[in-house]
């Protein structure tokens, strides 16, 4: 039976910057226009890490049914299935569970949030929130697994950036409007800078499992120049929303100083490959984390 540390090693600690962050950005936004719910921005942040999570694991048991984790080529750390700590009943039972508990807590924040009135929205939100589950389990799992014909990055930068900002967004202020969209766009391209430096550094025995991402289908040297490019258009994002919403608030903008650093992982993965980048992937995730913190505190000064 897997012990505690084990199932916390499979939920893949590091990964779930980029879910808080979401969250985070999104109640800024609505904060700032004067709309916040303290419980509703606890339950859109316990079910951001959730799915998070659940997509975690769904991507162990996927990758190892797959066989993408079992050739002993993969660069990245050994995961739990693959290193023998977890069944893969225990997986499936734990996926199960992870399922569950994201359909509770997702109705009990659509049916609470305070932006949401009885109705069309409500619909809409149940489908997200359904979609938003598919999407977690279906990255690697299943016949028709996305990851695995190119679709990962588009799947990442809507259900980490778009959707959950958004959405977010919503939940507190009970507003669709332009507001949330650029830093939205933003944290989306950043999420899927995560999942182009993980590809990359996998990329051979991707390609060698039949597991075509995008980075399999540029080749390592167009990976990474399509990496500064997503780099440079979210830092225009950011930038763009201070002049449309900021101009007159120079203090707002100190927050895009935390670009220096993705910039510098940008430069610092052009001289590596393999292992090497593996760092990279925390290092982007956090700083991730980091950029939604400094921009709710710049915005909402």
């Amino acid at each position: 039976m897997a012990s505690v540390k084990q199932w916390i090693f499979a939920c893949r600690l590091r990964t779930l910057f980029l879910a808080a962050a979401s969250v985070i950005l999104g109640s800024s936004l609505s904060w700032q226009q004067g709309a916040f719910s303290t419980h509703t921005f606890m339950l859109a942040f316990l079910l951001a890490v959730t799915l998070q999570i659940l997509a975690n694991l769904a991507n162990d048991l996927g990758d190892y049914l797959m066989g993408t984790d079992t050739t002993g080529r993969r660069e990245g750390p050994i995961r739990a299935l693959q290193g023998g700590c977890i069944t893969v009943g225990a997986m499936k039972k734990a996926i199960a569970a992870g399922v569950m508990l994201c359909i509770a807590l997702g109705l009990t924040l659509i049916f609470t949030a305070p932006g949401i009135a009885m109705g069309s929205t409500t619909l809409i939100f149940l489908l997200l929130g359904g979609a938003s589950i598919l999407a977690a389990l279906l990255y690697t799992m299943g016949r028709h697994a996305y990851g695995y014909r190119g679709w990962g990055d588009l799947f990442a930068f809507f259900f980490f950036g778009p959707v959950p900002v958004i959405g977010t967004y919503f939940l507190h202020s009970g507003s669709f409007d332009a507001r949330p969209l650029l830093p939205a766009i933003g944290l989306g391209l950043i999420s899927s800078l995560v999942l182009n430096v993980n590809n990359m550094r996998d990329i051979d025995n991707d390609r060698a499992s039949g597991k075509i991402t995008i980075a399999v289908k540029l080749g390592l040297k167009n990976a990474k120049r399509y990496h500064a490019l997503m780099t440079l258009s979210s830092f225009l994002c950011f930038t763009a929303f201070n002049l449309f919403y900021m101009a007159a608030s120079p203090l707002s903008y100190l927050y895009l100083l935390i670009f220096i650093k993705l910039f510098q992982i940008m430069i610092a993965i052009n001289q590596r490959e393999g292992r090497t980048l593996d760092p990279y992937l925390k290092q982007t995730s956090l700083v991730g984390f980091l950029l939604s913190l400094a921009f709710a505190l710049s915005i909402n000064l």
